[in-house]
């Protein structure tokens, strides 16, 4: 359960220490991905087994495949095992019949120096138009992102927009008394460790440019936010002041992070640079203050505060100043994540002794609830605002979800072994 969850009571749950620990290697356990439920509308695509795909150590056209369902905008058209390569050309109206409006073919070929050659190409079939294709060259560890690239080739020739599953997730797991923080595909495949401890990890939060992480630790007894570089493992701290630190967000710029600090007498927000050094204080309230973000623009700070009596989001300048109220309906909300897009704002709202994941359009302040189960948590936005990641329980377990933003379509993310939670979507990759 998310600390803020328990609000009127202790911040943060039993922290003490962890060590740092960087994976060289990726571990080889696999991930399933559930898909449930219909959209409304779902492109029909025929994707054919790759020539060479058996041979292969990764099943591409599998991947590419799950990738597209689990975005709620494709749906998927049996091909009964045909195998086609990107240089035969298909019978358009042969693959109409069958109901598919496109064809993804390709081939996959390992190459006398160990790597291999992985080549595909798109087809119209209504229209009868070569869509293009692309090629690769890549080790057998990248064979995963070469299949989601083709995915995010796909997504984007088709629906116009750009894909997100060759972007990155973090996430914590527990098992055997060990924590581990993830970063791992967006289908949550490929997963590397990157943190590890005898103690509970929290509160995963990117950097604007995918490099670092930033989150919180009680390594020496006390909350502290530290940044965490992904690609090498290296950390440094931000922010180590007397009391709590916490609850670490970036600016969109990259150069600050807001932070929950207790210095100086109740939990209150201020900014930080993301060099590290004196922070500013932008709360003075008798109220808890904590959970902040920023809006897409950096022009606003959205957090949660239970100045009104009941924890609710609210948002201000980003240099501080007056507040509004922006949750309205319930009496407990938490947890505010804001779409790159600017448009949606996912939270989590106590309702009826579970907590629900919902979504408010901040423009017409209509608010849905995309979930029906009770024990919802960090949501988290795809970059392309399409999708969102939130941690909740089935089966007696913590587990990861997708959702659409209409909740008609969701995915089940099972990675690492353990109890699954803390989500966070990376950016775009540049």
């Amino acid at each position: 359960m998310s600390p803020i969850k328990a609000i009127a009571g202790p911040l943060f749950k039993g922290l003490t220490s962890f060590f740092l620990v960087l994976s060289a290697q990726m571990v080889s356990a696999q991930v399933r991905v559930d898909v449930t439920g219909v959209g409304l509308t779902q492109l029909p695509i025929a994707i054919a087994s790759f020539r060479g795909n058996e041979a292969a150590p990764q099943q591409i056209g599998s991947i590419v495949r799950a990738d597209l369902e689990r975005s709620g905008q494709f749906r998927n058209v049996d091909t009964g095992g045909t195998v086609m390569d990107e240089v035969a050309r298909p019978e358009m109206a042969t693959w109409k019949e069958k109901g598919a409006d496109s064809l993804l073919t390709g081939s996959v070929r390992k190459l006398n120096n160990g790597r291999y050659d992985v080549r595909f190409r798109l087809w119209d079939t209504v229209r009868g138009q070569d869509l293009g294709g692309q090629s690769f060259s890549v080790s057998e560890i990248d064979l995963r992102l070469a299949s989601h690239r083709i995915a995010d080739y796909v997504y984007e020739k088709l629906t116009g927009e750009k894909g997100i599953f060759s972007t990155r997730i973090a996430y914590v797991t527990r098992a055997n008394n060990r924590y581990n923080l993830w970063v791992a595909d967006a289908d949550g495949e490929g997963f590397q460790s990157a943190l590890s401890s005898s103690e509970p990890i929290i509160s995963p939060a990117w950097s604007p440019n995918g490099e670092q992480l930033a989150y919180v630790s009680f390594e020496t007894r006390k909350p502290i936010v530290y940044v965490h570089d992904v690609s090498t493992g290296k950390r440094r701290l931000l922010a180590s002041f007397r009391g709590s630190n916490s609850s670490p967000s970036w600016a969109p710029d990259g150069n600050s992070l807001a932070v929950t600090l207790s210095r100086e007498g109740g939990s209150q927000l201020f900014t930080i640079p993301a060099a590290g050094g004196e922070p500013t204080r932008l709360t003075s309230s008798p109220s808890i203050d904590t959970e902040a973000v920023y809006s897409p623009k950096g022009d606003q700070i959205y957090f949660v505060s239970d100045r009104g009596g009941q924890p609710q989001v609210y948002r201000m300048s980003p240099n501080g100043g007056s507040t509004a109220r922006v949750t309205f309906n319930g009496s407990y909300n938490i947890s505010p994540a804001l779409s790159p897009d600017g448009r949606w704002m996912a939270y989590v709202s106590r309702e009826g002794g579970g907590f629900k994941l919902k979504l408010k359009d901040l423009s017409s302040g209509a608010v849905t609830t995309l979930t029906d189960t009770n024990s919802d948590e960090s949501p988290s936005f795809a970059p392309n605002s399409r999708l969102i990641i939130y941690a909740t329980v089935q089966g007696g377990r913590d587990t990861l979800m997708t959702t659409t933003l209409d909740g008609r379509i969701k995915s089940r993310l099972t990675g690492a072994p353990g109890d699954l939670r803390e989500p966070a979507w990376g950016p775009f990759l540049k």
